[in-house]
């Protein structure tokens, strides 16, 4: 039942594209220091065993038909990242003027331009002049994302602070970890913020930049329980670093088991 997560290889991105430029920093691996005894983890696990197999939250069991299986550490891994997308460039672009009917030609910067003039002349409409050019745009996205394992953006709260361990990869070797997709991050990253426009006619200069990318491995111990009455097991998880349970959705709870 123990998850393990292996420490990662940090290398530069050699990826290739379409883009004039991009820089993307190195991917930093953080273990932050186990802060909770596992004597304290039981402790709180005892408490709550009952109300884990409680049924319509008022059917319990007794303490006694439910056993400790098993007590497992292994890290949550959370990705860090920031980063920002600039663009300069120019697109293509065209102006009606309106001018009078009496008028057979315009000049206006040594061009000579002839208006068009209606079909119907029984309309209102006025002859006109299109002038052909160019604008030029500048465009800035920036973004400081926290994702967990599975890319999804998670807020700030949900990762704790804590001192790190000063040999990670030791640590996170001890326990056989498996290892984060090296460009996961990268990907999420620029989904949220490269975004080219379609309508580039000329470039001047354009950046994709991650200028902070890590991978925080945050202790977690999960408890697991038997109801030997019944045989149905449950399992409940806390923080290594503030003690407290994790409450996860079924959903990703399940994700997580097949990651396992």
């Amino acid at each position: 039942m123990t998850e393990t997560i292996p420490s990662e290889k940090i290398v530069l991105s050699t990826e290739t594209s379409s883009l004039s430029n991009q820089k993307i920093a190195e991917r930093k691996t953080i273990v932050y220091e186990t802060r909770i005894d596992t004597t304290v983890i039981k402790v709180a696990a005892e408490r709550l065993k009952v109300q884990l197999f409680a049924r319509f939250g008022f059917l319990k069991p007794r303490p006694e038909e439910i056993r400790l299986i098993s007590i497992n550490k292994y890290y949550e891994p959370y990705m860090v990242i920031s980063g920002k997308y600039f663009i300069d460039y120019y697109r293509k672009c065209a102006y009606t003027i309106k001018v009078d009917e009496k008028v057979l030609e315009v000049i206006l910067l040594n061009h000579k331009l002839e208006p068009n003039r209606p079909q119907n002349r029984t309309t209102k409409d006025h002859n006109t002049i299109t002038l052909q050019g160019e604008e030029r745009l500048k465009n800035e996205i920036k973004a400081s994302l926290i994702l967990d394992k599975s890319g999804q953006e998670v807020p700030p709260k949900e990762l704790p602070s804590a001192p790190s361990e000063k040999y990670p990869k030791k640590v996170l070797a001890a326990l056989g970890t498996k290892e984060i997709a090296p460009n996961a991050d990268l990907e999420v990253i620029r989904s949220k913020i490269l975004k080219r426009p379609k309508d580039i006619n000329r470039l001047v200069n354009e950046l994709f930049e991650v200028t902070e990318r890590a991978v925080i491995y945050v202790p977690r111990f999960r408890v697991l329980y038997k109801n030997v009455r019944t045989g149905e097991e449950k399992t409940v998880e806390f923080d290594g670093v503030t003690a407290e349970r994790i409450q996860r959705t079924r959903q990703y709870a399940q994700f997580l088991q097949k990651l396992a």
